[in-house]
């Protein structure tokens, strides 16, 4: 009898003991993992509700499973919907663009430009500039120019400009890295002039960054000037982020309609500097020098940037 008891008290011990097993199995399904929203990516439920616009330096980088760090530069990250390296996203060159922005992005630049000829006064030139990145690898830039010709000559406005850019592909599906750039000049004592360009760009190796640009620029009145010119641009980083160096490199041919064919011959040279204080502000210093009779003495540029 007491064997019996025994079994029987065993036997109910094992089936409340795999009764709650099983009950610790089951999952309400109103607490059952819901698939994630289309176009929804890891982490976005992490950020905070009211987010802001971010900006180029906040843009996460695109990651790999792997041990080690994708880019050995923070700059050199790829960010945005385009995959670009973070560099792109701040002018690099004066003399030289390369790709577009990231969409959403906004900046505001002032340029001094001092250009001064072998003989005759020398003329500064100061812009500003509105920077806006656009969705599908566009980029809209607008221009206001005032010019100061000589210490007596009087400050009034030059041009306004409009930029369309458009990259072909997005960073390293096309090698170059190739981007119409299309420019209308609204000149105030000259001619209305068009400008078309296309951007090259890329890296060399770790902290090595290059651009080159095709130019044809073409005055649509008066002596129907035409400009047939190449610039080019190599930067090497001192401090990620923080301090690049390099050269850039101006050469043109120009002739009018009355003289076709009859170029005059220009070409400019000298280092580059970018020096990024904060990541919002860049500086860009180039100051070129002129070679052979046709080049002006110098041509001198410094640029100042802030994303917003």
């Amino acid at each position: 009898m007491i064997r019996r008891l025994r079994a029987r008290s065993a036997l109910a011990a094992a089936l409340l003991l795999s009764s709650t097993a099983a009950t610790a199995q089951v999952v309400n399904p109103a607490h059952a993992q819901q698939p994630p929203v289309a176009g929804e990516r890891p982490g976005d439920a992490e950020e905070p509700p009211n987010a802001t616009r971010l900006r180029s330096w906040e843009l996460p980088a695109e990651t790999v499973v792997t041990s080690e760090r994708l880019a050995r530069y923070f700059e050199e990250d790829r960010v945005g919907s385009y995959g670009q390296p973070r560099w792109t996203a701040k002018r690099l060159f004066p003399t030289t663009r390369v790709y577009v922005v990231p969409a959403g992005k906004l900046e505001v630049e002032h340029w001094t430009r001092v250009k001064t000829p072998k003989e005759g006064p020398t003329t500064v030139e100061n812009q500003a500039e509105l920077e806006i990145g656009l969705p599908h690898r566009f980029q809209v830039d607008i221009y206001y120019a005032t010019e100061k010709s000589g210490r007596e000559g009087d400050l009034g406005v030059s041009a306004q400009k409009f930029e369309v850019r458009h990259a072909l592909a997005d960073w390293g599906e096309l090698p170059l890295n190739p981007t119409v750039y299309v420019e209308w000049v609204e000149n105030d004592a000259a001619a209305d002039a068009m400008e078309l360009k296309l951007l090259l760009g890329d890296e060399l190796a770790p902290g090595w960054h290059w651009g080159s640009n095709l130019v044809y620029e073409h005055q649509v009145g008066d002596a129907l000037e035409s400009v047939y010119e190449i610039t080019g641009g190599l930067a090497h980083t001192l401090r990620d982020s923080e301090l690049s160096v390099g050269a850039e490199v101006k050469a043109a041919l120009v002739d009018e309609h009355g003289d076709r064919g009859d170029y005059s011959r220009e070409l400019e040279l000298g280092p580059s500097i970018r020096w990024q204080p904060t990541p919002a502000v860049h500086f860009d210093f180039a100051p070129l020098f002129g070679i052979g009779p046709d080049s002006r003495a110098a041509d001198v540029y410094l640029v100042l940037g802030i994303e917003i």
